[in-house]
């Protein structure tokens, strides 16, 4: 579900303090660490290694795990780094940098609508050299609700139809589309595909959904930390 609340300006959690410098140097460091993470992601989902060389490799990633000390983040806290509403979200499994499981989708607002760009790994693999159905109806759902947001119409998802026209190939970069159709009332009404770079016109998976703007007081409801 992409959800979008829209009464309150962009905001952090706890960064009372800090600068706008050591914000980035912040997002820099989560980004490099994302990096990293996503290339051990792909080396494990590939990987021959021996059954010894596995146990080993596992006890020094639970060493490293250890070493990610200090007070964590409760469930509906937003993270210091983010801003919400709006379009940092570092740890966004679609378009977070530092998340890795993130492809991550690079986005970019378009007339009507939302453009993305990103190449799923072998880890998002569904059957042999192709991506999971789950990827691309995730990587559209983001999408549509860019695009709820470009057109000034933020909201969260409540229907969203996919259908699969050929697989999308793995290690080959995506574009994915999306656009308003019409609104009624509080639903927008949103068209969304997903083609190769290689081929644009050739579409390999189309959606529509509809997406709703939450009114204030369920948008308190659902985000307590929102300020």
């Amino acid at each position: 579900m992409n959800a979008i609340p829209t009464e309150s300006p962009a905001t952090t959690h706890d960064t009372a303090g800090t600068t706008g410098a050591e914000l980035d140097l912040q997002r820099e460091a989560i980004t490099a660490l994302g990096y990293e993470l996503r290339a051990l992601v792909d080396a494990t989902v590939r990987t021959a290694a021996p059954t010894e060389v596995l146990h080993r490799i596992t006890d020094e990633v639970r060493l490293l795990r250890g070493q990610l000390t200090g007070r964590r983040r409760t469930r509906a806290e937003i993270p210091a780094v983010d801003e919400f509403p709006g379009e940092i979200r570092m740890y966004s499994p679609v378009t977070g940098a530092g998340s890795p499981l993130a492809p991550p989708m690079q986005v970019t607002a378009d007339s009507g609508g939302a453009v993305g760009r990103c190449t799923l790994g072998i880890a998002h693999e569904g059957p042999p050299g192709y991506g999971h159905g789950g990827m691309s109806a995730m990587l559209l759902d983001e999408l549509m609700g860019r695009a709820c947001i470009a057109a000034g119409l933020p909201g969260m998802t409540v229907s969203l139809q996919v259908r699969y026209r050929r697989p999308v190939p793995l290690e080959t970069p995506l574009w994915v589309h999306a656009r308003v159709t019409g609104t009624e009332g509080r639903k927008v009404f949103v068209d969304g595909s997903i083609s190769t770079e290689d081929d644009p016109s050739a579409v390999v998976v189309t959606a529509d959904g509809v997406f709703v703007t939450p009114d204030p007081d369920r948008t308190r409801a659902l985000f307590p930390d929102l300020r």
